[in-house]
């Protein structure tokens, strides 16, 4: 494809063609009069050789191609906004903007919320938008990537995006304080007998990955998609789960349970901040990512003193 015969305003037209199925409405929206959004999908009939909207009765339809084509344009057009809207120069104390992070609520627990304090304070103009890890993550990093400013994810999940670190923690249990059949710890027979709650996303596949090659298969009675709910569906019950070190101090004092340590060497866990590789060299990014891998540093210091 010869990009330099292309009229990249046809990904605007595209867009709003596809997402409004309406010729009038899309141009409405993108401020264009009705000939020339039919000028402009005539055009994208001629290069894709396809009518991309179809009428059926009073309305239109998307054709097969239409279908494909309406989330691939919707990526391509957040990496051109992304693109363009790169800076030479940041400055976080007079700047206005939005950052948009993909998290669990273990990493905006442990992490973001330090984050959030930080960037109160050093850039008052700047907003931060925390959004939960969605299960298709492994499936399509790309196009998540494209549409945000950074992941937060352990390393062993995803690959091949730049990365840069920011603290490590660690896999514990947690068991009812007054659990019927464990003590002081587990053992590796508990693990198999004893019921599960598990987080339910695909993000803490090393350590699961880690059970099967040490022949445990976990009967997981409840899962969730929140880890600060695991203690809550420990408590009072023979119930056991595996969260991080760190989280799992945070939530001690809100459920009668208490924290052991696994019966075998569990996988470290690295978090990390990952973007797509559009990001790299823009000014605002690399404040962004600066600050972070800073914070970072300042949740893993904060360990080291006891806090």
């Amino acid at each position: 494809m010869n990009l330099t015969r292309l009229d990249l305003n046809l990904v605007v037209a595209l867009r709003a063609l596809l997402e409004e199925r309406n010729v009038t409405r899309a141009g409405q929206r993108v401020g264009l009069s009705q000939p020339a959004m039919s000028a402009a999908l005539a055009r994208l009939r001629r290069h894709f050789e396809d009518d991309l909207l179809s009428r059926v009765g009073g309305h239109y339809e998307l054709t097969a191609l239409g279908q494909v084509l309406l989330d691939r344009t919707s990526t391509a057009y957040d990496v051109l906004e992304r693109l363009f809207a790169s800076q030479a120069d940041f400055d976080p104390t007079t700047e206005n903007r939005e950052f948009k992070l993909v998290a669990s609520d273990y990493a905006v627990s442990v992490f973001g919320a330090e984050l959030a304090r930080v960037v109160h304070e050093e850039a008052p103009g700047i907003r931060l938008r925390f959004t939960q890890t969605p299960p298709t993550v492994v499936d399509d990093t790309a196009t998540l990537l494209s549409r945000v400013d950074g992941l937060l994810m352990p390393h062993g999940v995803i690959s091949d995006f730049p990365a840069t670190d920011l603290y490590d923690d660690r896999w514990v249990f947690l068991v009812a304080q007054d659990h019927p059949s464990v003590e002081e710890r587990l053992t590796r027979q508990d693990l198999a007998r004893l019921p599960w709650v598990t987080y339910q996303r695909t993000y803490d596949a090393p350590a699961v990955r880690q059970l099967g090659l040490l022949g445990v298969e976990p009967h997981v009675e409840v899962s969730v998609d929140n880890f600060q709910l695991l203690p809550l569906l420990v408590a009072g019950t023979r119930r056991i789960a595996l969260i991080q070190a760190r989280l799992a101090r945070l939530l001690a004092p809100i459920a009668a349970v208490r924290v052991v340590d696994p019966p075998y060497e569990a996988v470290p866990l690295q978090e990390a901040m990952w973007w797509h590789p559009v990001h790299t060299h823009d000014a605002a990014h690399i404040w962004l990512r600066e600050t972070a891998a800073r914070v970072g540093r300042r949740v893993a210091e904060a360990e080291g003193r006891g806090a």
